[in-house]
């Protein structure tokens, strides 16, 4: 029990490391952005969005180099499935917000594809190089849409659109934003550190497959900085934003982080998360559509089917856990 207590309170440590460490690179990123007059709004689709999926890539990385693939792979697909689940669904919860049209018609039905991807990929039981080129191809290619987009159409928002971008920073010396960066950079590669070899350590303690661990705490530990960006965005009345954020977030996670990482080390396939988690993680991105496309808008009535449809799931896989345990 004393090593389950401290290896929860290094877990703890860790994804505060990460938390903050995303907070500080974000910031002091989109600061040198827009210090160099890159419009506020092709910061947010890309440095911003790039920046809330960081903890997710450094905990992939380093997993995937620990010989604990599967946990990077259960991160992922976690990821996914709270952002969706969790995230969108406690922002509609705290603060109902009408959809664009256009999001349902643009970002959604490319996060829907990448995921199609992602899972027919492992069809085969493994994410390997090729699969990773086609998956970083895919990426690049949606950062030129996303930039080739916000030029066709003017842009209204300034830098208190974006949550995570202060003006202090903006206007800070050179010194400061590079000191945010560095620190971190710093902060992610210590917390993700702690992270991963804490979580490996309490799959043991248990007796459960680290994909359980990557599936549960630690996709819902490197989903917080989502979590914190679409609340925030939706009390202001941007519920919009909080939308793009997810679907943002889920492209970034299977083509950026899973491409990247399928690039240096491939990533093993179970046939569990072929037959069980892929279909999970497609069916509640499937479910954002009627939800969402019904009334142009997400209520309270919607993020509480989503939050809901996300706990029954949690509830499933800790009972998976609890029937393989071993005993402490």
């Amino acid at each position: 029990m004393e090593k389950l207590l401290l290896e929860g309170l290094f877990f703890a440590i860790g994804l505060a490391f990460l938390y903050y460490g995303a907070e500080w690179l974000v910031r002091g990123s989109a600061a040198v952005a827009l210090r160099h007059g890159i419009r506020p709004l092709v910061v947010g689709l890309t440095v911003v969005a790039m920046g809330t999926s960081l903890p997710e890539f450094v905990v992939n990385f380093l997993a995937a180099f620990q010989n604990t693939p599967e946990l990077a792979l259960g991160n992922i697909i976690g990821s996914n499935i709270a952002n969706i689940g969790l995230i969108l669904g406690a922002a509609a919860l705290v603060a109902p917000f009408r959809i664009d049209a256009r999001t349902l018609r643009k970002e959604y039905p490319i996060m829907m594809a990448a995921m199609l991807a992602f899972s027919f990929m492992g069809i085969d039981g493994v994410i390997g190089f090729w699969d990773g080129i086609l998956l970083f191809s895919g990426f690049i290619a949606f950062i030129l849409f996303l930039v080739r987009d916000a030029q066709k159409n003017p842009y209204k928002t300034n830098i208190a659109d974006i949550p995570e971008v202060r003006k202090e920073d903006v206007q800070a010396p050179g010194w400061k934003r590079g000191i945010l960066i560095a620190g971190g950079i710093v902060a992610l590669t210590g917390g993700a550190r702690l992270m991963v070899s804490s979580a490996v350590s309490i799959a043991e303690l248990f007796g459960v497959n680290p994909i359980i661990i990557g599936l549960t705490i630690v996709a819902i530990g490197t989903s917080l900085p989502e979590l914190a960006t679409s609340v925030v965005g939706a009390v202001r009345g941007e519920g919009d934003l909080s939308l793009g954020n997810v679907l943002g977030s889920n492209l970034f996670n299977v083509l950026f982080v899973i491409g990247g990482v399928a690039l240096i080390k491939p990533l093993p396939v179970s046939t569990e998360a072929v037959y069980l988690h892929f279909p999970v993680m497609l069916a509640f991105g499937i479910l954002v559509f009627p939800l969402a496309e019904f009334g142009k808008k997400l209520g309270r009535f919607e993020g509480a089917t989503l939050l809901t449809a996300f706990f029954v799931y949690m509830g499933y896989l800790i009972y998976i856990a609890s029937m393989s345990r071993s005993p402490l």
